[in-house]
């Protein structure tokens, strides 16, 4: 009997409370996706796929993209799809005036501005170093480097005032290693996604203080339209059907990731890149800042693997 008394007098222990399951994760939040179109092909782009993802969750979106055609077509099936009005830009993020408009035009319709997205990148007639023309460095250059450095100063003002804010770049993998492993054998698609990363890493430590966070992610190969269609054109130039050029690109693709899916090496998709955007914009990353999240499948650490073939880009 004692016993039991002792039992009942002892205070229940008080567990730590674990966080409720999250629902609709961006409820509320304006979100600015810049690179919302997305370029024709088979597949979903990234920039789509974290637009309809950031839809899903309840964001308040601005859609930005240089091809009117485009934006309007993500537009569509985010209305479509989730009965949200989203609001949408023409945008040539080479040209800084556009980048402003940008901006002031989320203020102006919301009010405020809680997440940036940049999901923008060309790479079209990228060559290697020693082939690459003048006139095609600085386009990719201008679209991919100054493009996100123009955003993010435009942006910066606005989340200070407001004390936050969450800024997302998508760069990639082929920003850190080295031909051909980093996709493809084109020089300033590298030089400009390792810019990138430098802006991230910078504008993370030097807005700390106003409790803005800002991340990259670094896609590997992906299933997109941007990473396989061009390359499927050049196999059919040489004499190979659409379906057997493109079969051809995901098969060599798929044979440089380390991770298997279902078994054999596999490539991801743009939804493995809206995955990350989406946790990296939500509150579940509220304390993660400065980071290049790899979404590769284990590419950017698999040192010493055979090198394969050299990719033809154009």
């Amino acid at each position: 009997m004692a016993d039991v008394a002792r039992e009942k007098s002892r205070s229940p222990r008080k567990w730590p409370k674990c966080p409720d399951a999250a629902t609709k994760r961006l409820d509320g939040k304006v979100a600015i996706v810049v690179g919302a179109g997305q370029t024709p092909g088979a597949t979903v782009g990234n920039g789509r796929a974290v637009a309809l993802l950031f839809a899903r969750e309840g964001a308040k979106l601005l859609l930005a993209d240089c091809s009117e055609a485009a934006v309007k077509d993500t537009q569509e099936q985010i209305k479509e799809e989730f009965g949200i009005e989203a609001t949408i830009s023409v945008t040539d993020v080479s040209k800084e005036s556009d980048c402003e408009a940008l901006i002031a035009s989320a203020m102006k319709t919301y009010g405020r501005i809680d997440i940036l997205h940049n999901n923008v990148g060309i790479a079209a007639g990228d060559k290697s170093v020693a082939d690459i023309s003048a006139e095609v460095y600085e386009r990719i250059m201008s679209v991919n480097a100054s493009g996100a450095l123009y955003l993010t100063k435009h942006v910066l003002p606005h989340m200070r005032k407001q004390l936050g804010g969450v800024i997302i770049h998508v760069s990639s993998i082929g920003s850190m290693l080295t031909l051909p492993q980093g996709g493809g054998g084109g020089m300033a698609y590298k030089m400009s996604k390792a810019a990138m990363n430098n802006l991230t890493q910078n504008v993370a430590i030097e807005n700390a203080r106003y409790g803005i966070r800002c991340n990259a992610i670094l896609p590997g190969l992906l299933e997109t339209p941007l990473s396989i269609e061009r390359r499927t054109k050049v196999l059919m130039g040489e004499g190979l059907s659409e379906e057997a050029a493109r079969q051809r690109v995901r098969d060599a693709r798929d044979r440089m990731v380390p991770l298997c899916v279902n078994g054999k090496p596999s490539m991801g998709s743009a939804w493995d890149t809206a995955n990350a955007a989406l946790f990296l914009a939500s509150d579940e990353a509220r304390f993660v800042t400065g980071i290049l999240m790899c979404v590769d499948g284990g590419q950017a650490v698999s040192q010493g693997c055979p090198i394969p073939d050299r990719e033809k880009d154009s």
